[in-house]
Order: C-alpha cells, then sequence, then structure tokens
C-alpha cells in the first residue's frame, strides 16, 4: 500500500491543494485510491463532497478525531491531508502509515523557518529511512526574489525538490467543483501539468 503523508506545520501553504491532486493524479492511473483528512478545517473531505459522480471515484478515509486507523484492506493508494501544528502523538501515529511525505513550502520567510523546524523534526524520528521525503514550492513566480530565498534554503536541505507550482486560480476554480487538474482536458492546464510531471514521476517511484 502506497500511503502518501501531506504535511507542514504552516497553515496555509497549500497542503490541501496537494492533497487532492496527488488523489486526483493517482485515480487518473486507475488506482483505487482513498483520501484522508486529519484537519480539523475538513478542507479534503469537503473537497470530496463536492466531487461530481461522473470524475473518477476518490473514497473517503474516515479518521477519528483521537486516533488514525490503517486504511481498509485492498486500498492501493491513501493520501492523508494533516492539521498545522502535526506533533507529538499525532505525528507518530502519521509517520507510522506514511511511506512517502510531501512537505509544502511557500517563498515566505515565515514558512522557511516554521518548515525548517519540521524538517529537522522529520530527519530525526526513527523511521525515516523508510519514508521518502519531498518538497514541493507552493505558489512560487520564479520571477521574484522571494523565490530565489526558497530555492536558496532547499538547496541546503538534501532534500529532493519535486517540484514549484505556479500561484494560479486554475486550482482554486477546479477545487470548487471537487476537480483536480487530472480531471479535465490537459490542453486547459497544461503548463501546471508541465509543474506537475516530476512530482507524479516521484509519486510512481
Amino acid at each position: 500500500m502506497s500511503v502518501v503523508v501531506i504535511a507542514n506545520p504552516k497553515g496555509g501553504v497549500g497542503k490541501s491543494t496537494l492533497a487532492t491532486n496527488v488523489a486526483g493524479y493517482f485515480a487518473s492511473q486507475g488506482h483505487p485510491v482513498m483520501l484522508g483528512d486529519a484537519d480539523r478545517q475538513q478542507s479534503a473531505r469537503l473537497w470530496l463532497g463536492l466531487r461530481p459522480p461522473a470524475a473518477r471515484p476518490i473514497t473517503s478515509w474516515e479518521v477519528a478525531d483521537e486516533q488514525l486507523v490503517k486504511p481498509p484492506k485492498g486500498t492501493t493508494h491513501v493520501v492523508l491531508d494533516t492539521p498545522a501544528g502535526l506533533h507529538g502523538r499525532r505525528f507518530n501515529e502519521v509517520m507510522k502509515l506514511a511511506n512517502k511525505v510531501i512537505v509544502p513550502l511557500q517563498p515566505s520567510v515565515f514558512d522557511i523557518f516554521a518548515t525548517r523546524t519540521f524538517l529537522d523534526q522529520l530527519a530525526e524520528h526513527h523511521r525515516v529511512s523508510k519514508v521518502k521525503v519531498g518538497i514541493v514550492g507552493m505558489r512560487v513566480d520564479a520571477r521574484t526574489i522571494a523565490a530565489d530565498h526558497l530555492r536558496e534554503f532547499v538547496e541546503t536541505l538534501g532534500l529532493p525538490v519535486l517540484g514549484y507550482l505556479r500561484d494560479t486560480q486554475n486550482y482554486i476554480h477546479l477545487a470548487a467543483r471537487g476537480l483536480t487538474l487530472f480531471d479535465v482536458a490537459p490542453g486547459r492546464v497544461e503548463r501546471d501539468l508541465e509543474q506537475w510531471q516530476a512530482v507524479c514521476n516521484w509519486l510512481d517511484q
């Protein structure tokens, strides 16, 4: 079973956007996929409720408030959207299940400092050798100084940077309909799919 966890202790960095689109990618490949939402805001669960019946199926993985339980037998691909401030017992439960962790990171000094601490926590976890960790830059405008600072920071991490995703209304418009980049005609989102290619390759490894 492939369990992909989307995690960052800072809120508003794009965890739900990543989680829904990773689930959408798996579904587009014909995999039976479940999407779990451990965040109090329940953004991913709300998104599932908006998903049209004609779209490729993504099943809800019901995540209890007190304890994470293993996904049902027969599930091959799971994506878990996690809350801000992930730490302690909850963090350990997530790490027990994870095969891969994607850390979304925005080009902001506040996000960078918060994520540095979280990545140190990941590096010290006893299961880190069994879990693949990757970074995805979110809402990145390559022309800005902030983007340059983000690149300088990630170069010090020793972790793969899976890609930099631009700030576009495509994600917002699609999410409002329960859809992802992988649910619409490729020509409509060609530039965004190009940015996702390396992420998808990493997911398939």
